[in-house]
């Protein structure tokens, strides 16, 4: 059910901030025709206003609008669900900021901060407190209802990103607000295809979680698959914080360098980069399996085969993101949208197909499939409208040694814990001595005076 349920946070917060993360890179770089306080007083204004009409409209029309959510999942739930998106939507503008101001340390620290907070209190709410309540219930009976576990862990997500949001409003004063007309209007212009974009992008992420329980033949079992499935695509986390990451520096990296003249070229090589990290990360969590899935309960390790597919479905997405770039240059972000909304479909009429006869696997493949479209296609059509020279025989050589090596780590069992990590070991090894022999060899990590 919290996976259900997150599924839909997804959803409304990339909804919410309206594509306008981008849309500030684009504008605030422009400084010989806006002044930078006055693009991020704007774009905070606009989402400020989308963030308070949806939570108006939700509040109005919640009980019609209550059919988009699964009968399962109380009301309430529900209503922590949006608070939860709206703050999340609008703290994106101010983080957005922050990496507009190369502030890594304190981007970093505000969201560990969110994350730390968010785990202590599952505990306390999950742990501490049916302890306490079985010791002695009458600290708690003002507010403990035993019937309520997944609401606790809302609240804990709740309040840690209320602290948070406390925390950002150093970056939400001191400046005089200025809303500027024209400059709206033309973030809604641009922004309005990346937002229609984000929604296909994150529900090619997402969707595989709303319509599993759907359309999951067996009603009763549907949520177990669910949260078997989830549990084990987890795991794959990995790479999106490894992605993640990238993408907040690459983000008002290429805006900022679009008007030198040897800016294509530094594209190419921070994909070049990107993609072999990748396929590190990739092999890292295969070749340690063995460790890793211990994060996740024994009753889940059924659907360890989605992790590798999940994992370089990830990878795919992560490319087709570091290929939009010309089309976020050139201001043709319809083409993102399109490409998301072939993803889409693809995506979901494969999980509606093959969910039936083959369970959560379509959803790992779906999402595979469906990545792997929209990299290709962001690909040959960028090239033609904005030619970019990367280094596709570096590409093709790290991918392809990253496949064999997961091959032969897959294909050749070793039953001893401590030998087949020491195995598997040297297999990353290989990759890095190939990483560093080839490609690395030339940059000094460490100077010496």
């Amino acid at each position: 059910m919290i996976t259900n349920i997150y599924a839909y946070a997804a959803l409304i917060t990339i909804l919410l901030t309206f594509g306008l993360e981008t849309g500030l890179f684009r504008f605030i770089n422009q400084e010989d025709k806006y002044k930078p306080n006055v693009a991020y007083s704007t774009v905070i204004l606009i989402v400020a206003g989308i963030v308070l009409l949806f939570l108006t409209s939700f509040l109005i029309f919640f009980n019609p609008l209550r059919f988009l959510w699964p009968g399962q999942i109380p009301d309430n739930y529900i209503r922590l669900l949006v608070l939860i998106a709206c703050m999340d939507g609008f703290n994106a503008i101010p983080f957005a900021y922050l990496r507009y101001q190369k502030r890594p340390l304190r981007f970093g620290f505000l969201n560990l901060l969110q994350a730390v907070l968010y785990i202590l209190l599952c505990v306390f709410f999950l742990v501490i407190c049916p302890w306490i309540n079985r010791h002695n219930p009458g600290l708690i009976a003002w507010f403990w209802r035993d019937n309520f576990t997944v609401g606790y862990v809302l609240i804990a997500n709740l309040m840690a990103t209320g602290i948070q949001t406390l925390c950002l409003l150093p970056y939400l004063t001191g400046f005089k607000y200025s809303f500027n007309p024209a400059l709206a209007k033309k973030l809604v212009f641009y922004s309005f295809p990346l937002v229609i974009m984000g929604l296909a992008g994150i529900s090619n992420q997402v969707m595989d979680k709303i319509i599993l329980p759907v359309i999951y033949p067996d009603s009763d079992l549907a949520f177990t698959q669910l949260g078997i499935y989830s549990a084990c695509f987890k795991i794959a986390v990995i790479m999106v914080m490894f992605t993640q990451a990238f993408r907040y520096a690459f983000d008002p990296y290429i805006f900022e360098i679009n008007k030198d003249k040897d800016a294509k070229q530094s594209y190419a090589i921070a994909t070049k980069y990107f993609t072999i990290l990748g396929w590190l990360v990739f092999l890292g969590v295969i070749c340690y399996m063995d460790i890793i899935k211990y994060f996740v309960a024994s009753e889940y390790w059924e659907a360890l085969p989605v992790v590798p597919i999940v994992l370089i479905g990830q990878l795919f997405f992560a490319v087709y993101y570091n290929l939009s770039i010309w089309y976020k240059l050139t201001d043709k972000t319809y083409w993102g949208t399109i490409f998301s909304i072939i993803g889409f479909v693809i995506i979901i009429a494969m999980n509606i197909i093959y969910i039936p006869v083959y369970g959560y696997m379509a959803c790992a493949w779906a999402s595979f499939i469906g990545n792997l479209v929209m990299m290709l296609l962001s690909y040959f059509i960028g090239q033609k409208l904005y030619f970019i020279r990367y280094d596709l025989k570096t590409l093709f050589l790290y991918t392809g040694l990253a496949l064999a090596l997961y091959a032969v780590a897959i294909y050749t069992p070793v039953e001893n814990l401590g030998l087949g990590l020491a195995f598997r070991t040297g297999l990353i090894g290989i990759y890095l001595f190939v990483m560093f022999k080839r490609d690395l060899h030339h940059i000094r990590f460490f100077s010496v005076s």
